[in-house]
């Protein structure tokens, strides 16, 4: 198997909508898959007791007969075989992200009773390397966190993104081959279940993050009495036509919620990254920096782009509101722009990774849901979001690469319904830029008696074992080791 890759750094903004669909396709309900030979994992830090293996899947599940890709599935087997339960498959945000490391890495945070009672198990999702790899051999430029996120021009002109979406589709549509076509979150849920069937499991426990929570979701609809117990963590807006723009336009809002945080604590007395008096202060301060970046940008030598512009430091605001532990990253750079220097630049994933990642991202966003071709909607949609929330600039209504997506989705997004078990948990944070609260919420009215809803009085995304509460991670923790739930939805001081 090829070296895992940690995609988890390449993630900027991403977050879980789910799409479903009333029948699977009869190749993932049928065919059993061979039983996993476990080898050898390759990869720095992994635990010893952590292995690999290689799943053969069709490409195209309406072809079951037709061309087949690999799937990277690993494992760290239950502690205690005497309380084992079943299978937890952890899965990753993105789309783009992996969690073959999670098993040594996040699944280690997990409680004793929770690795006594799974198997932890962690995959590449299709499109994905060491997985059947895909690359659209974009140009380098174009992989830059700004254009990839489509921030308009400083006067709100999409046109520049307009042909970065058509440069990039070109480029997809002449190296990323067919495999690109059959990238999609349905796709990966049909994977999951080959998955759950190659490791000899009756029914599948999932713990989703961010957009692994859309793909958790996803999967329960398609094999409702497949799953076990799901929880479904820093979750999206189910918008069953506009998914992925929903989640997009989510950023507006998570923004609003999550820097009132960043001000108290940039304004906070004995801060030595304080960047102001006052945390009312602090917003006036960031729009003007970035207006006048706008205007002059700062050479920023090994940076990508190699300049600090308005869009750059408003995607690094945008970045490090994710954790509050990154808010320090921010206020440097805050501070040294306003000195008309720079902090060194930061560390950039090596280029191949950024290509891959770029690639999986673009087919599963593009393929699950058609996204306006007319350049007018992204302009309307752009001045409307500069007008209501300026700390985005029109960003998270402006068109990404499916504005010029050269073929339409397979199938078309269902929704999410309350239809099948009473199995899944939601554990948000009230304070989530990627997937904020309100979002959140309205998956959880999607799923009804499906769900109940743990939200947590924090700041930042990810909440089980991350940036959530001690009560949040008890009560996930007490519902991956035992099924017991609260009666109704719970809020975690």
């Amino acid at each position: 198997m090829k070296q895992i890759t940690r995609n988890a750094a390449l993630i900027a903004a991403t977050a879980g909508v789910v799409l479903g669909l009333a029948t699977p396709l009869t190749a993932s309900a049928t065919d059993a898959p061979a039983p996993l030979k476990w080898t050898d994992c390759e990869g720095d830090g992994l635990d010893p007791r952590q292995r690999c293996a290689t799943l053969s899947v069709p490409m195209d599940y309406s072809d079951p007969d037709g061309r087949k890709i690999d799937i990277a599935v690993s494992r760290i087997p239950s502690e205690k075989p005497s309380a084992r339960r079943g299978a937890l498959l952890m899965i990753a945000g993105g789309p783009g992200g992996d969690s073959l490391g999670d098993p040594s890495g996040k699944g280690q945070k997990l409680p004793q009773e929770v690795r006594d009672a799974y198997d932890l198990i962690g995959f590449a999702p299709r499109g994905n390397s060491p997985s059947t790899a895909v690359s659209c051999e974009a140009a380098h430029d174009d992989l830059a966190l700004t254009k990839r996120l489509p921030w308009p021009a400083p006067n709100g002109s999409v046109t520049e993104s307009m042909a970065t979406a058509r440069r990039m589709s070109k480029a997809c549509a002449r190296n990323g081959g067919e495999l690109i076509r059959h990238i999609s979150t349905l796709n990966n849920a049909r994977d999951v279940d080959r998955i759950r069937a190659a490791l000899g499991e009756r029914k599948l426990s999932a713990w989703g993050v961010s957009y692994g929570s859309y793909l958790a979701a996803a999967y329960g609809e398609l094999f409702p009495h497949r799953t076990d117990r799901v929880v479904l963590d820093s979750t999206g807006d189910p918008d069953p036509v506009r998914a992925e723009r929903t989640w997009l336009r989510a950023f507006e809002v998570g923004v609003e919620d999550n820097f009132p945080e960043f001000a108290k604590w940039a304004s906070a007395p004995g801060n030595p990254y304080r960047v102001a008096g006052t945390a009312a202060e602090v917003r006036p301060l960031f729009l003007r920096l970035a207006a006048r970046l706008d205007r002059e940008p700062l050479p920023w030598p090994g940076a990508h782009p190699a300049e600090l512009n308005g869009n750059v430091l408003r995607q690094t605001m945008l970045s490090n509101l994710y954790d509050p532990d990154d808010y320090p990253v921010l206020a440097q750079l805050v501070l040294a722009a306003r000195e008309g220097t720079v902090p060194p630049a930061p560390p950039s994933p090596p280029e191949s990774a950024l290509q891959n990642y770029t690639a999986v991202a673009a087919g599963t966003i593009c393929n699950d849901a058609a996204w306006p071709r007319s350049a007018g909607v992204y302009r309307k949609g752009v001045a409307e979001s500069r007008a209501k929330y300026p700390l985005t600039a029109g960003m998270p209504r402006n068109a990404m690469v499916c504005a010029a997506w050269p073929w339409q989705p397979k199938e078309a997004p269902l929704r999410v319904t309350d239809r099948g078990p009473s199995n899944v948990m939601l554990i948000q944070n009230a304070r989530d830029v990627a997937t904020p609260l309100s979002a959140a919420r309205k998956m959880r009215a999607a799923l009804g008696g499906r769900a109940v809803m743990v939200v947590n009085d924090s700041t930042g995304h990810d909440a089980y074992l991350a940036n959530g509460t001690e009560c949040g991670n008890r009560l996930v923790s007490r519902f991956l080791s035992t099924g017991e739930r609260p009666e109704g939805d719970v809020h975690c001081k």
